[in-house]
Formats: structure tokens, C-alpha cells, sequence
């Protein structure tokens, strides 16, 4: 499930990496209860005679092509969906055949949100919501698996911890963005008259 280490840079590792929400899987395991249960009820009434078995093979084949179907593509849309957090972008990938993916680099973001309603409470999921700064601006990521926690991932890495320090995101030869730069300390005015005792005394030692 985790992106392979070879994609990562250097001085890059994973923060979390996790598939779209199991909720994704509840229509295919429904459908193949139901077309389970309806394939073998009606197997069981096929009459007896020389159609019997044409006839069960006949109901075997036709539920298994509703599941392929109805089942399989939510199922491997699901299995091929993942959204992975390093310190220094945001990976997604989706696609069966045709793969699709985008990289975020967290240089490029500028807010972080989520929100999820009720059901999504309840099977603890939500929808991420991400305003970068490229061409694309809002990017939407649905279903991710305890939202709080990688918004509060990606919040840590983007704007640092309690004391204004840049986040993990940023490394030592990368310049942050303005908004995260540290101001200058102002240093406060020298009084004269502590350098004139200064040089005195050391005059006195000479």
C-alpha cells in the first residue's frame, strides 16, 4: 500500500500512506450477499431433468458477471486508490489499467481543511481539502480514513509546531515561503556607557 522507496527523494520518507475509506466496499459486499443468496435460491428450484445442470451453471454464470460487473470495479477502484503524506509532498494515485497520479509539493500549500457529516463521523472518514498554490488551486481528496489525523499530519508538517518553528516539510537547504520565515530578531541599542567602562578596564589591565 505504501509507495515504493525507490519513488522517494532523498532525505524523503512517508508520514502516512493509507487506501480511501473502507465505506467504498459496502455496495460490492452487499451486492455479492444478495447474488449470493439469489443464486442459490434459485438454484435449488431449478426442477429436476435433463435441464437441471445447464440450467445451475446458467444461474452460476450470470451472477458471476453481475458481480464482475456491479462488485469488481468499486472493489479495484478502491484497492488502487491511495493518498500518501511524506514530509515533503502529498502523493496520490488512482486508475485500474490507466493510472492517474498527482504530487503536491507542501512547499505549495497554503491551507489545509476538512470536513465530514454524519456518516462520515460515524465510520470515521471525511473529505481533505487542500489550496495550493498551482495552477490547479483546491484539490479535493474524498473518503480518507481518519481525516483529523492527516489534516493535523499535514498541519504539522506545513506550519511547524506551537513555537513558530517551519514544519518537517521544509529541509535545511530549502528556503521557506514568507509566511513561515522566522522575523529578525531586533537587537537592542548598545548603551556607550558600558563601553566606555569596558575599554577603561581594560586599559587599567594593560
Amino acid at each position: 500500500m505504501a509507495i515504493s522507496a525507490k519513488l522517494l527523494g532523498e532525505d524523503e520518507y512517508v508520514v502516512v500512506s493509507t487506501r480511501t475509506h473502507w465505506k467504498a466496499l459496502i455496495f460490492p459486499v452487499f451486492l455479492l450477499l444478495v447474488v449470493a443468496a439469489g443464486g442459490g435460491f434459485l438454484a435449488a428450484i431449478v426442477p429436476q431433468g435433463s435441464l437441471q445442470t445447464p440450467g445451475r451453471i446458467a444461474i452460476g454464470v450470470v451472477g458471476l458477471l453481475v458481480l464482475v460487473v456491479f462488485g469488481a470495479k468499486p472493489f479495484l477502484n478502491w484497492f488502487f486508490s491511495t493518498y500518501t503524506l511524506t514530509n515533503r509532498r502529498l502523493i496520490t494515485r488512482h486508475g485500474i489499467l490507466t493510472r492517474t497520479g498527482r504530487d503536491i509539493p507542501l512547499m505549495r500549500i497554503n491551507d489545509v481543511s476538512y470536513e465530514h457529516g454524519l456518516i462520515d463521523r460515524i465510520l470515521g472518514c471525511g473529505t481533505l481539502q487542500i489550496e495550493s498554490a498551482g495552477e490547479r488551486g483546491q484539490v479535493i481528496l474524498p473518503d480518507v480514513p481518519h481525516v483529523e489525523h492527516m489534516h493535523l499530519q499535514m498541519s504539522d508538517l506545513l506550519f511547524g509546531g506551537p513555537e513558530g518553528k517551519p514544519g518537517d516539510g521544509i529541509l535545511d537547504d530549502e528556503a521557506p515561503p514568507e509566511h513561515l520565515q522566522r522575523r529578525p530578531r531586533q537587537q537592542q541599542p548598545v548603551d556607550p556607557d558600558a563601553e566606555t567602562l569596558f575599554s577603561s578596564d581594560d586599559n587599567d589591565r594593560r
